[in-house]
């Protein structure tokens, strides 16, 4: 278990999904992300994975899909985790990387589109959550 960060502004705990050590260990491995999000259709990772694939071979319609798809399978998981609708969505918790991911390559596949007020939306979301995982994501 990942220990829980004290939060000293007052607002909500931070909110840390539970792992899904099977999916995550696949495409650790190498299985393709298809083969996990068949077996796996509620793990993000595998989504996001899908999002990174297909925009990077210029798919960006499909990155788009792939990426609200896992960004919605997240946003179910968060909320059965407790998470209210904002508050702090760690990075260096492993198992929130994928809702992470995806909600960064839905906001890159909106700008692709020209679905500016979307990408912002998303911008500011991952930024909130986790300004870590904007500053990896964005720059790494």
């Amino acid at each position: 278990m990942t220990r829980m960060t004290q939060n000293l502004l007052g607002g909500p705990p931070p909110t840390e999904l539970p792992d899904n050590v099977e999916a995550r260990e696949a495409l650790d491995a190498g299985t393709d992300p298809v083969e996990v999000a068949a077996r796996h259709p509620e793990y993000p990772g595998a989504w996001a994975a899908l999002a990174d694939r297909a925009f990077t071979a210029g798919s960006v319609i499909e990155s788009y899909a792939y990426a609200r798809t896992g960004y919605h399978r997240a946003l179910d998981q968060l909320r059965r985790a407790g998470w209210k609708g904002h508050g702090p969505v760690p990075w260096e918790h492993e198992a929130n990387r994928g809702f992470l991911r995806a909600l960064h390559a839905l906001g890159r596949a909106a700008a692709a589109i020209g679905e500016d007020h979307e990408a912002e939306r998303c911008r500011t979301f991952l930024r909130d959550s986790s300004p870590t995982a904007a500053d990896v994501l964005n720059h790494g």
